[in-house]
Parts: structure tokens; C-alpha cells; sequence
């Protein structure tokens, strides 16, 4: 499945759910490290280097939005998945806020899982990928991909990770219908009420970020996605 075995910090106080998460994952391929606790996951997390974490909301000594707060601060990029058994609207909305990749809630078939912890490594070599361009023209902007930032007259606007991701594929995919399902699940890998809904704000931004050369538009195919529009 993968040329090396990647590292997933798995932060769960049901220890019986954590052990067969582990053995089911490390059967799958992956090396997974388990801690029973938010503030040892922590620790471990600043001792190591992971390519992914999964955390439980609800663990002693420290919950799962502040443990990721915390691994935010020190790693901006690493992705981040809660598994829990809180379904409020309000705890998944937190979670994407505090920018988490995905979220899966208690009880959950660990294929399910298995399909979720795919989705979000397949993203990790597109966003890091050799055959990327490092400054790309759209229009009269230069977008370094790289870096996260779009450049026109001589002014650099920093954008987030996030919109970069986004930016990035509309413009490998300019002047062709991009459907809203197929980018919600490159970039999220499932196409989710609450992905769409934070697509939208992103998209909104990235077009006001553009909105210095007229000649670009991100146009909304009704029922379909978008067309980002790029002159020749």
C-alpha cells in the first residue's frame, strides 16, 4: 500500500479500542503508537515524528481539541483526525476549526476508518509533490505553491495551506468544470455537508485574493461545481 510505513500517533483512554485499532492498523501497514491519555500523547508527540494523528475527544488530563491546539503550535501540516463519540453539529464544526483533516464518530467500522486514514495520506505527497510547479502564472498573479503565497505588481499576499490546496487545483484544472464532489474529495476525501460548507468560505476568499486582475473568475456551474476561468 505504501512504500514506507507511516507513523500514526493514536491518542485513546478506552484501551480495549486502542489496542485493536492498533493491531488492526499496523495489519493494514502502518506503525501506530498508543497513549491513554491527552498530556502522554502530548509528550510523545513532541519526542517523534508522526504523519498522522488520530484523536479521541474525550481523554483524562487532556481533551482532544486541546491536545491538537497543542500539536497545531508545534506542526502546522501534520493531519489531524478525531474520533469520538460527540455528533453535535457544534464539536464537528470545532474540530474542522481547529484544522482537523476529518472526523469519525463512535461506533465506526474500522474499514470505515481504514478508507478515512487513505483519504487523508494520499493527500500528503499532492501537497508536498515533486511534480508541482513551483511558481505558476495564473493571469497576471504569480503563485508559489510552495511557499503559500500569490504575488501581482509587485505586492505577495501569504495565503493558508488550505487555500493553496484549492487554488492550486483549480488552477491545474483552469477553463474545464471542475465538479464540487470530485474537488471536496481530493481535497477531503469525501464529499460532506460540513467539507462543503468550509469549500464555499475558501472559495469566496480566493476570490477576493484575485480580484486585482479582472480577467479571472471562479464561475459556479449551478448543480454541477466551478469553472475557474484563466485567459490563455
Amino acid at each position: 500500500m505504501f512504500k514506507e510505513r507511516l507513523k500514526i500517533l493514536l491518542a485513546e483512554d478506552d484501551l480495549n479500542l486502542g489496542v485493536l485499532l492498533v493491531d488492526y492498523l499496523e495489519t493494514e501497514g502502518f506503525d501506530v503508537k498508543l497513549c491513554k491519555d491527552g498530556e502522554l500523547a502530548l509528550k510523545v508527540f513532541q519526542g517523534n515524528q508522526f504523519d498522522l494523528c488520530l484523536l479521541d475527544v474525550m481523554m483524562p488530563k487532556m481533551d482532544g481539541f486541546s491536545l491538537a491546539k497543542e500539536i497545531r503550535l508545534k506542526d502546522k501540516k501534520v493531519p489531524l483526525i478525531f474520533i469520538t463519540a460527540r455528533s453535535l453539529k457544534e464539536d464537528k464544526l470545532k474540530g474542522y476549526g481547529l484544522g482537523a483533516d476529518d472526523y469519525i464518530t463512535k461506533p465506526f467500522d474500522e474499514e470505515e476508518l481504514l478508507w478515512k486514514i487513505k483519504a487523508v495520506v494520499r493527500r500528503i505527497p499532492e501537497s508536498q509533490g515533486d511534480n508541482r510547479k513551483e511558481i505558476v502564472s495564473i493571469g497576471k498573479y504569480a503563485f508559489d505553491f510552495n511557499n503559500q503565497s500569490l504575488a501581482i505588481g509587485g505586492k505577495t499576499k501569504r495565503i493558508t495551506e488550505r487555500e493553496s490546496d484549492i487554488l492550486n487545483y483549480l488552477s491545474a484544472h483552469r477553463n474545464h468544470v471542475i465538479k464540487r464532489e470530485e474537488l471536496l474529495k481530493a481535497l477531503w476525501g469525501e464529499n460532506d455537508y460540513f467539507f462543503g460548507r468550509s469549500l464555499d468560505v475558501f472559495i469566496t476568499k480566493i476570490r477576493k485574493y484575485l480580484k486585482e486582475d479582472p480577467a479571472l473568475s471562479i464561475e459556479n456551474v449551478f448543480g454541477v461545481g466551478f469553472i475557474f476561468n484563466v485567459p490563455a
